[in-house]
C-alpha cells in the first residue's frame, strides 16, 4: 500500500489493519510524516511538528501490540491537536507568538486520553490567532490553506485541524468550537466534525476563548471516526468545573444504517437568511436521502433562531475580553490588529448588557428545548457558501454581498448558545468545493446525530473524495 493510500484510510480502517498486524504503527506514522512533508509547504497546517517523537511513540505502540497489549481502535493511529491543547513538553502558542515560548509541563485532559488510547501525536495544528475568527487567518504563523483549493480559506478557528485531516496529514484532529470553529473548517474542507454537548468533553488543559461557549471535539474524514474519537474523549472530569457527570454510551455500537423512527426537523428560518442556491439544492437532496433511509423529515418554526448572532456576540466578546484584558494592557501591540479590535470591543460591554444576554440565552435555549420535544434532530446547511478566497472580506450569495464572518457563523452560533451537540458531514460539492450538512441533537444525544450522519455516509460517496493537494 503506497503512502497516499495509507494516509487516506479512515482511523477505524487503520486501526483494523494495525490490530491484525497487516501494517505497523511505524509504517503508518512514516507514511503520514512523508505526507506532511509533501503537503505542508502548501497547506501550513502545523505550528509544531515533533517528527522523531512521533516515530518513537509509534515504535512503542508497535512493541505493545506485538506483545499483546492492543489498546483499541486508536492505538497507533496518527492524530493532531489544535495548538490550544496542552501537551507536556510541547509549545502551546494558541496561534500567537506572544505565547510562543510557553511549554506546559502536563498533558491536558484530551491529550492524556488520546495517549492512553495509544494514539500517536503528529504535532500541534495552526489556528486563527487565539481562536478568535472563522477564516483561519494568522499573521504570526501564516494563513491556513484549503486542500481543495489553496487560494481558499480552510476555515477557522481550527483551520489547521481542518486542512490536516482533509489532506491526509492526520487521521483524526481535534478542534475547539466557540462560535463554529470545529464545524466551519470541517464543512469547508469536506470533513465530518462534531461539537459535542457542552461539558461532554473536558476543557482541562485547554486555552479558553469564551468559558461558557467553548466546546472541544473531533474532526475526521468519516462520521465513524468522530464516534471513535468521542468514545475516547468523553467523560466526567472534576478538574473542569463545567464537566458533566453523565453516562457515556457506546457511540460505535449506536451507529446504524437504518433511520426508521427518527424525526428530523428543518427550521424554515434556515432559508430566510442568505444561502447559496446550489448549497440549498445539495442540502435538500441530502435531506431526501435521510428520508429514503427511513427518517421522517418535517419543516419546523424556530423564530428565535434569528437572534443567535446578537446574543452570542455579547457573551463571546465579553468573556474573551475578560480572559485577555491583562495581556492586552501589557502586550496589545503584539496582537494581530484584526483580532485585537474584537477583544478590545469586549472591554466596552457593560455588566448589565452581559447579564441581559445571559437571560436571553436562557430564553433561546428554552426555545430549542421546545423544538426538540417535536423532533429528534434539527438539520440544514452547515455553511451558506463554499470556502471563500483567503483575502475576501465578503462573499457573494446569489449575487448579494455578505460579510465573511456573519456568513460563516450564521448556522453555527445557535448550538454554541444552547450547548447542544451538532455534527457536520459533507453532502456535495459546488465549484469543486465541499458543502456540509448540519445535524443537531438534544443534550448528550451525540449518538443520535452520529447515527444519522453515519447512515448518510454509508448511502453516499461524498466523504470518499480526495482533495487535489
Amino acid at each position: 500500500m503506497n503512502v497516499t493510500e495509507l494516509c487516506f484510510l479512515s482511523a477505524v480502517e487503520l486501526g483494523g489493519l494495525i490490530e491484525s498486524k497487516q501494517v505497523s504503527p511505524v509504517e503508518v506514522v512514516e507514511a503520514h510524516l512523508e505526507r506532511i512533508e509533501a503537503t505542508e509547504p502548501t497547506l501550513n497546517s502545523f505550528i509544531t511538528r515533533p517528527g522523531e517523537e512521533a516515530l518513537e511513540a509509534a515504535r512503542e505502540a508497535e512493541a505493545e501490540i506485538v506483545g499483546g497489549g492492543y489498546r483499541g481502535v486508536l492505538h497507533g493511529v496518527p492524530v493532531g491537536l489544535k495548538d490550544l491543547y496542552y501537551v507536556a513538553g510541547m509549545p502551546n502558542t494558541a496561534g500567537s507568538r506572544i505565547f510562543g515560548d510557553f511549554v506546559p509541563d502536563y498533558d491536558g485532559a484530551s491529550a492524556a486520553s488520546l495517549k492512553e488510547a495509544g494514539a500517536i501525536l503528529m504535532g500541534k495544528l495552526n489556528l486563527h490567532q487565539f481562536a478568535f475568527g472563522p477564516t483561519g487567518h494568522n499573521a504570526d504563523y501564516g494563513h491556513m490553506h484549503n486542500p481543495w483549493d489553496p487560494a481558499r480559506v480552510a476555515g477557522g478557528s481550527s483551520g489547521g485541524s481542518g486542512s490536516a485531516a482533509a489532506a491526509g496529514q492526520c487521521a483524526i484532529t481535534l478542534g475547539t468550537d466557540t462560535g463554529g470553529s470545529i464545524r466551519i473548517p470541517s464543512a469547508l474542507c469536506g470533513l465530518a466534525g462534531l461539537k459535542p454537548t457542552y461539558g461532554r468533553v473536558s476543557r482541562y488543559g485547554l486555552v479558553s476563548l469564551s468559558w461558557s461557549l467553548d466546546h472541544p471535539g473531533p474532526m475526521a474524514r468519516t462520521v465513524e471516526d468522530c464516534a471513535a474519537a468521542l468514545q475516547v474523549l468523553a467523560g466526567y472530569d472534576p478538574r473542569d468545573p463545567a464537566s458533566a457527570n453523565e453516562p457515556v454510551p457506546d457511540y460505535m455500537a449506536a451507529l446504524s444504517e437504518d433511520l426508521s423512527g427518527l424525526k428530523i426537523g428543518v427550521p424554515r428560518e434556515y432559508f430566510e437568511v442568505p444561502v447559496d442556491a446550489e448549497v440549498e439544492r445539495l442540502v435538500r437532496a441530502a435531506l431526501k436521502t435521510l428520508e429514503d433511509l427511513g427518517a421522517e423529515v418535517v419543516e419546523v418554526d424556530w423564530p428565535m433562531y434569528h437572534r443567535s448572532a446578537d446574543i452570542s456576540k455579547i457573551i463571546l466578546y465579553a468573556e474573551a475580553a475578560a480572559y485577555h484584558r491583562d495581556l492586552l494592557l501589557r502586550r496589545g501591540g503584539e496582537y494581530d490588529p484584526s483580532v485585537r479590535w474584537r477583544f478590545e470591543s469586549g472591554l466596552f460591554i457593560s455588566g448589565p448588557d452581559y447579564l441581559r444576554a445571559l437571560r436571553h440565552r436562557r430564553e433561546y435555549t428554552e426555545s430549542a428545548r421546545e423544538l426538540f420535544e417535536e423532533v429528534d434532530l434539527l438539520a440544514g446547511p452547515m455553511e451558506p457558501v463554499v470556502a471563500p478566497p483567503i483575502v475576501a472580506d465578503s462573499v457573494s450569495v446569489n449575487g448579494e454581498p455578505v460579510g465573511v464572518i456573519p456568513a460563516l457563523t450564521q448556522y453555527t452560533r445557535p448550538f454554541n448558545l444552547t450547548g447542544y451537540p451538532a455534527l457536520t458531514a459533507p453532502c456535495g460539492f459546488s465549484e469543486g468545493l465541499p458543502v456540509g450538512l448540519q445535524l443537531a441533537a438534544r443534550p448528550f444525544e451525540e449518538a443520535t446525530a452520529l447515527r444519522a450522519g453515519y447512515a448518510y455516509q454509508q448511502a453516499t460517496e461524498w466523504h470518499k473524495r480526495r482533495p487535489p493537494v
